[in-house]
């Protein structure tokens, strides 16, 4: 155990200074914003601060947890399940497994506590069933090769008919659900299971098969949550903003962190524990790992832990409040318009400081084997981000409807996977649920419910549906990417000079063999 743990120590060191690019674009444009046209004080910048801290060494933590022990438990789980071949204990475990891991998803829960009327465990179960049955849909599809634009139109043709039913209260809290729902615990363990399941076939399509369970677990959640808006009828509640911290000394502030921490270091726990159980029945059943690989998955999983207690944390301590009040203070002010580009540059950074859209970069470049790099995802992901951050603060001063963005946007989105590489369809719709994680519940929300307030507009209609829009937006920037990537290949291939086949045999040696 000593020598994995001192094995590790140069990643950490790696991770550390990955963690520091993130983070810090952040905590400077809060900096630089609290000094100049949003002054905000000292008790939130000093939370928000100490916040950005524990994110930088817990998303640290968890990037080197979540590759040592997530990724390959997911692998070889994935792995088994399909050399059963038994159709029953893949939808039995594969539904299991997804409702499971969506009740402890950190994310799901921030939500549910920020969303009035409706209680937050008949949200939670209600989305846990919807990922639970689409998961199981997710492994039929990359054993059965269905290609995944045909499923996406028919489920999102449901989707927006539903929509059409449900009252408009629901509407951004369904999309967004589908956001968060895919977080750091539930990504990195549903993409591994991918790699598994599509490690077994032996088809050229398997690579890009390993993709695109992330985007139909996105998918359930939203189906789940418009037909709770059907048959549930909501209470009335009013919306609770999150409490704004008043410290007198240094001492007070670590009192407040300190406080919260015993909650998170219980909520992960929780979290991890129903993925922990799952694994180890699955280890004395079939799997039989060797005592050295169980180490290194028991060191990550304990890198894990350590990771999510400090970032969520240090997020919903730290950066909720901050973000809120922010939201008040730029909404408050003569020129509102500046929250769109203000938001637009936040955006556009904050999405480099999620978790597993680190555990997504890298598995792209892996899969590819480098063909799309980790910088290329991430600058497709910071562009779609940025977009719809700007997107969802016209929404928030206008107070326009949400399926005017969502339904253009999605309908491009589904029209271009038809004509884009498969592969790069697939992490297109999972970029879209990855980039939607736990930065965007406690600051980029939290800044549109603060802003909306300032406005006057309707909290539920008007702020939610921020989760939502930067999960559509990854959907278009990286097929479009993967679209520029096609036509350039062509454009090569064309331009190379075709080759005489007599030329070619009149050059081989008289004793050359050719195979036909």
């Amino acid at each position: 155990m000593d020598i994995i743990i001192k094995s590790s120590l140069p990643k950490l060191r790696e991770k550390l200074l990955e963690a520091l690019q993130a983070v810090l674009p952040i905590a400077a444009i809060m900096l630089v914003l609290c000094f100049s046209i949003a002054p905000v004080s000292p008790s939130i910048l000093l939370c928000f601060l100490l916040g950005a801290a524990m994110i930088i060494v817990g998303i640290m933590f968890f990037t080197l947890g979540a590759e040592m022990s997530m990724t390959p438990m997911g692998e070889r789980v994935g792995s088994m399940l399909t050399r059963s071949q038994n159709l029953f204990l893949i939808i039995g475990v594969g539904f299991l497994l997804g409702f499971l891991i969506t009740i402890s998803e950190p994310d799901l829960q921030v939500l549910a506590n920020q969303v009035p009327s409706i209680p937050n465990m008949t949200l939670i179960l209600s989305v846990a069933v919807g990922v639970g049955i689409f998961l199981v849909m997710a492994f039929l599809r990359m054993l059965l090769g269905i290609p995944l634009p045909r499923l996406l139109v028919i489920f999102y043709a449901a989707i927006f008919l539903l929509a059409a039913f449900v009252p408009k209260e629901f509407l951004a809290v369904a999309f967004d659900s589908g956001g968060v729902t895919t977080g750091p615990m539930t990504v990195p363990f549903i993409m591994a299971l991918g790699v598994g399941v599509s490690a077994i076939r032996s088809d050229r399509h398997a690579a890009d098969d390993s993709f695109g369970l992330v985007a139909l677990c996105s998918v359930g959640p939203i189906l789940a949550v418009l037909i709770l808006g059907i048959v549930f009828h909501a209470s009335e509640s009013s919306y609770l903003p999150p409490v704004i911290p008043e410290v007198g000394d240094s001492v007070e502030l670590w009192q407040l962190f300190s406080e919260g921490l015993p909650t998170y270091l219980h909520e992960i726990a929780t979290s991890l524990l129903p993925i922990v159980v799952m694994f180890g029945i699955f280890q004395l059943a079939a799997l039989h790992i060797d005592r050295r690989t169980l180490g290194r998955i028991g060191v990550g999983l304990v890198y894990t832990y350590i990771g999510l207690v400090l970032f969520l944390a240090g997020a919903n301590i730290g950066f909720m409040p901050a973000g809120n009040y922010l939201g008040q203070v730029l909404g408050g002010q003569s020129s509102r318009w500046l929250l769109i580009p203000i938001g637009m540059l936040i955006g556009y950074f904050i999405v480099r400081a999620e978790p597993a859209v680190y555990v997504l970069n890298k598995q792209v470049e892996e899969v590819t084997d480098g063909a799309i790099s980790a910088g290329t995802m991430g600058a497709a992901l910071s562009a779609g981000v940025a977009l719809s951050v700007g997107l969802a603060m016209v929404r928030v001063l206008t107070g326009i409807s949400i399926l005017w963005f969502l339904i253009p946007g999605y309908l491009f989105a589904i029209s271009i996977s038809f004509v884009v590489p498969k592969l790069y369809t697939a992490i297109a719709f999972d970029a879209g649920g990855v980039a939607s994680g736990p930065m965007t519940a406690t600051f980029l929300l939290p800044l549109a419910q603060g802003a909306c307030i300032a406005v006057g507009g309707n909290i539920v209609t008007d702020a939610f549906g921020v989760v939502a829009m930067v999960a559509m937006t990854p959907l278009i920037t990286v097929q479009l990417m993967g679209l520029v990537a096609q036509l350039k290949t062509r454009k090569a291939r064309s331009a190379q000079p075709l080759l005489d086949p007599a030329a070619l045999l009149a050059e081989l040696p008289d004793d050359a063999i050719i195979e036909l």
